[in-house]
């Protein structure tokens, strides 16, 4: 059963009261989470081609998990072309393991746009990525137990266009955007 959630809190609206239109739907089976996000804004940026570069400064969708009960928490970051950061972590910049090749390949991605880099055009633009990620990297290769909870929040963000903006799903209460922040995650449910 498919869930959709819309990422839409302007969480420091004086700096970046940019809001362009974002959702994420949800579903999954017993293997995989699949993360369809649609963005409608203004400005696109490509510049990161490469997986674990800083894709967070390109036309970027987030998706940021926790299991409950334990202290890591994993990032997965997408620029609208498929490039990817992802990692289990502890904090922004504490206990970051980074995901392998191998692993970052086991992640699918479609994407609208070609797999090549491109400085930001100016305009209005609809696009769509989708991530499929396998859940063995989110359980350490553990099969869960369905219904299954998991700690979360989604995000949009573009730090280097004209516009730069940080939605997320759930509210994030910090003087300064960072997005690196399991209290303010919310949950879903993988049935």
């Amino acid at each position: 059963m498919a869930q959709l959630f819309q990422i839409n809190q302007v969480n420091w609206r004086e700096m970046f009261p940019y809001c362009p239109e974002t959702t994420v739907e949800v579903t999954n089976s017993h293997e995989w989470i699949d993360l369809h996000f649609r963005v409608k804004g203004e400005q696109l940026r490509a510049v990161t081609e490469e997986d674990q570069g800083p894709v967070w400064e390109d036309s970027c969708v987030e998706f940021f998990c926790q299991v409950p009960g334990e202290q890591e928490y994993m990032n997965f970051e997408t620029n609208c072309i498929g490039a990817m950061v992802g990692s289990r972590r502890t904090g922004k910049n504490e206990g970051v393991v980074p995901f392998s090749k191998e692993q970052m390949a086991s992640i699918e991605r479609r994407c609208s746009f070609k797999r090549e880099a491109f400085e930001e055009k100016d305009g209005l633009y609809e696009w769509e990525v989708e991530i499929k990620i396998p859940l063995k990297l989110i359980f350490r290769d553990q099969t869960p137990v369905f219904p299954q909870i998991l700690r979360v929040n989604f995000y949009k963000c573009a730090d280097k266009t004209k516009r730069p903006h940080y939605l997320s799903w759930k509210p994030v209460c910090l003087p300064n955007p960072d997005f690196h922040c399991p209290q303010f995650f919310g949950e879903i449910i993988l049935l």
